[in-house]
């Protein structure tokens, strides 16, 4: 059970850290918003507080649940901006093309690792 302890802590700060920069630098973010999007830059703050609010969420029992899955639908909401990404071959950014491909898949073991990480232990 500690190992799920250390990854929600992990995803949190994961998600935390990531949501601050959504706020910090959305000049980076705002990049790889696929232009049929309206408002980039009000999609990029939504998205950042949604990380930083599920992240905290993890970190509480008693919102750990809902956290998760708002954390799933998030990775979900925000595949076309890793899509996207790819397609342009990092929309300006510096980002090596494997790491582009590898974003891909990446989304899905974050949302196995969320998913895991908030489920309750099992009764023994």
């Amino acid at each position: 059970m500690r190992i799920k302890t250390i990854s929600r802590v992990v995803l949190a700060t994961f998600f935390i850290g990531a949501g601050i920069t959504h706020f910090t630098n959305p000049a980076g973010f705002l990049r790889i918003v696929p232009p049929y999007l309206p408002a980039p830059l009000l999609l990029v703050y939504l998205s950042g507080a949604a990380e930083i609010a599920g992240g905290l969420g993890l970190l509480i029992p008693a919102t750990r649940r809902w956290a998760a899955w708002g954390l799933m639908a998030l990775l979900v909401a925000v595949f076309p901006a890793n899509v996207y990404m790819l397609q342009t071959h990092g929309a300006g950014l510096p980002v090596p093309l494997w790491a582009l491909w590898l974003r891909l898949p990446l989304q899905l073991v974050l949302i196995g690792c969320v998913w895991w990480s908030a489920r309750p232990n099992p009764k023994i």
